[in-house]
């Protein structure tokens, strides 16, 4: 075995073993995959929890999904997959999961397009929705072909989220961040409803990501800026808040 499949190897069953401990997958839900410097594709099989995935589970297919090494079926998902490494020639992972937030705005069919995080929108742009399709089908790529070329993460209608990058912890903390910006969505909205950077505050943003760390977001999908140029802000009451909160921590505890 080369230095470079096991170095892979360790890296997909760590990031297999992150993405269950962070309760981004239940049972056996979700698949992870890492394209190799020869084009071969390491995949999780189907049917096997990701915090018990093992070396031993993994498997390798060609760049048509033809098996080549394992004992195990590829996952059913793994047509998503080779997509993406299709159209993203400098795409080395892939990641599906179903993280609770982000799987929630996915289900209630909301994209997570609003610019809202400095961070989000310097490292992910907008995040999209994808049309419902039926899962493990060829249906899933028609369904994020249009998003492809220009998302690093996708939200699946009904079925979760894809993030995809230059490695395979690139891959993973691309889903990390996804569902933190649903989550801290989430909870603007429970306190009256989040306020989406301006223009102005966008132009600024460009302008610093280029200048201190080399980054232009220009070519991601474009997050919806705020239509308020004002900076008029509701002032709650102590009372207020405190009410907000308790009913926060209520609704999260159900």
């Amino acid at each position: 075995m080369s230095d470079e499949l096991q170095k892979t190897i360790t890296q997909l069953v760590d990031v297999c073993h992150r993405i269950y401990d962070r309760g981004y997958v239940t049972a056996t839900d979700g698949n992870v995959s890492a394209r190799l410097s020869n084009g071969n594709i390491l995949a999780t099989p189907t049917a096997v929890n990701k915090g018990m995935v093992s070396a031993d589970d993994l498997v390798i297919v060609d760049p048509s999904g033809n098996l080549l090494s394992g004992l195990r079926r590829p996952s059913t998902e793994l047509q998503m997959h080779l997509y993406i490494y299709q159209q993203r020639p400098e795409v080395r992972a892939v990641v599906h999961a179903h993280p609770p937030y982000a799987t929630g705005f996915a289900t209630a069919r909301i994209p997570l397009n609003e610019c809202l995080f400095p961070e989000v929108i310097v490292g992910l742009g907008a995040i999209p929705l994808a049309e419902y399709a039926t899962p493990s089908t060829t249906e899933v790529v028609e369904s994020i072909a249009p998003l492809v070329p220009n998302a690093d993460a996708i939200l699946l209608s009904n079925h979760g989220a894809v993030t995809y990058g230059s490695d395979l912890l690139d891959a993973y903390f691309k889903m990390e961040k996804l569902e933190h910006a649903a989550h801290i969505t989430f909870v603007a909205r429970l306190l009256g409803g989040e306020k989406p950077l301006t223009e102005e505050q966008l132009e600024k943003l460009r302008k610093i990501s280029g200048e201190s760390y080399g980054k232009d977001f220009g070519e991601k999908v474009a997050c919806i800026p705020s239509r308020d140029q004002g900076t008029t802000e509701r002032l709650y009451t102590t009372d207020e808040l405190r009410a907000i909160v308790r009913e926060v921590i209520e609704r999260l505890e159900r």
